[in-house]
């Protein structure tokens, strides 16, 4: 949704690469395979260096690191020459993937009597209180009281909190949706709630509205920004600069809410 912004320079001298490795495209068959490292500037990147039929050098950086793909015939010489040429891109591409891993990591949760989440930008405390008979919002505290016993599994916890945080997004932003919809003069047809993964909201010709229930979690503007957002692909489905004066219209400093949505990760635990 939101543009790209240029990263930090890298600070240390050495970036591990493949600490993560979550699953990746199968090579093709007979494709070879080899591990490789060279200096970047201060830099040593290690990569991954499949040899394929292909007719060019390629770079992708990931979760797992640095790929390269090259034809087998290109030398090793040259594949390295390409990596330096591409240098500031990769460099610039490691430490984005490097800080997203860091917010995931920050964001996880500890599904546990006295663990915390965040609720609307601010922190909101697990209780477990099997006298109770349903889940009480003590917004004073910022607790959330679960009647469930003491000792109550973390997927149990999890499973009655994240319904109570769904409940509630749709409370939050049905509002919002009509709010701005007026305000955009456009006719929102529906909202749904999503879990995707990988986007915060999306909008259909027809009127549809899809928000992550996720956003629950982030302050009140980053909620009016991917509302607003969304809403505003009903006068424009396009990023035109016609889209981003729509959105302007209605918040003018959407920009704010933009970078730190991007600040953010989905919590999908």
């Amino acid at each position: 949704m939101p543009a790209k912004r240029p990263a930090p320079l890298l600070q240390d001298s050495q970036l591990s690469l493949f600490d993560v490795a979550p699953e990746v495209t199968p090579a093709e068959p007979g494709a070879a395979r080899s591990t490789r490292e060279l200096w970047l500037g201060p830099h040593r990147i290690g990569y991954e260096l499949k040899r394929a039929r292909r007719r060019s050098i390629g770079f992708v950086v990931g979760p797992q690191g640095l790929r390269v793909s090259a034809p087998r015939w290109v030398p090793i010489g040259e594949i390295e020459r390409a990596l330096h040429h591409k240098g500031e891109w990769i460099l610039r591409k490691l430490v984005e993937q490097r800080e997203r891993q860091q917010r995931v990591q920050a964001a996880r949760i500890d599904w546990i009597d006295g663990g915390t989440l965040p609720y609307l930008g601010e922190p909101l405390m697990l209780a477990l209180t099997p006298a109770e008979r349903e889940v009480v919002w003590d917004a004073a505290a910022r607790q959330l009281r679960l009647p469930l016993p003491v000792g109550a599994s973390a997927e149990q916890i999890r499973d009655l909190t994240q319904a109570w945080l769904q409940a509630r997004a749709r409370e939050d932003f049905l509002p919002r949706c009509r709010h701005f919809a007026d305000k955009l003069g456009v006719a929102m047809k529906s909202l749904r709630l999503s879990s995707a993964q990988t986007r915060w909201g999306s909008a259909s010709a027809d009127g549809s509205i899809r928000l992550n229930w996720r956003l629950i979690h982030f302050a009140p503007a980053i909620i009016d920004y991917v509302v607003a957002h969304e809403l505003a692909h009903l006068r424009e489905m396009n990023h035109s600069p016609a889209f981003w004066d729509t959105v302007r219209s209605v918040l003018p400093d959407f920009e704010r809410s933009r970078e730190a949505l991007r600040d953010e990760s989905i919590i999908v635990q």
